[in-house]
């Protein structure tokens, strides 16, 4: 989904209500991390340290603001295509995020999917990216190895979550982080747009370069 703006929106909003004065470049790097995570980074780079407690709720407060900014949420582009090809292809996937999934419920219906897809989101892990605790419990939910399973994200922690998981990471360049970030956090391969990923044949194949 082309949300990425939208977040960052939202984690400027809450941090700003809880009087962190927090530097956008920070939080656009950030962006796709564990939330909780995330708000203690920027807390403590502003000088204003926060504890477990202050950092769940300032992670709540970007959630409703989140929602509340993504009414029209936009795919990306070639996502619905790309979904329905593996769908055809009898490739099972699944969508891993840190967000809850009634954070999601809004991208997941712009969709406009045949089929409910399969979500495994932060309440069901004890740490969400980068740890690779999201992605292990994805490969479980499709009962396959992590080893035989190609992620694709667009930030760096999604890059070394994939790693860490042991599964192909693929990095597309829809989010904050450049060519160069990607590949440093550990991509196998980075394409520009989801329809240049090369979609495999069959479950065998997982070298995606």
């Amino acid at each position: 989904m082309d949300t990425v703006s939208t977040r960052l929106e939202a984690w400027l909003q809450a941090l700003g209500e809880f009087g962190i004065r927090a530097d956008r470049s920070e939080v656009a790097r950030l962006i796709g991390s564990d939330g909780k995570r995330l708000a203690r980074l920027v807390a403590g780079t502003a000088g204003s340290p926060i504890d477990s407690e202050e950092a769940s709720a300032i992670d709540d407060r970007a959630g409703e603001i989140y929602d509340g900014l993504n009414t029209h949420p936009r795919p990306l582009e070639g996502a619905v295509a790309l979904l329905r090809e593996l769908d055809e292809r009898h490739l099972p996937w699944a969508i891993a995020t840190s967000s809850l999934q009634q954070q999601v419920k809004a991208s997941i219906a712009s969709l406009n999917l045949p089929r409910p897809p399969m979500i495994v989101d932060g309440s069901q892990v004890e740490h969400a990216k980068p740890s690779p605790d999201l992605l292990v419990r994805a490969a479980a939910e499709l009962r396959t190895s992590t080893q035989s399973i190609w992620y694709v994200g667009d930030s760096i922690w999604d890059m070394q979550a994939a790693r860490s998981a042991g599964m192909a990471p693929i990095g597309v360049l829809t989010g904050f982080a450049n060519h160069d970030d990607l590949t440093a956090a550990g991509a196998s391969l980075v394409i520009r747009r989801l329809p240049d990923l090369p979609i495999p044949r069959d479950r065998a194949a997982t070298d995606p370069r």
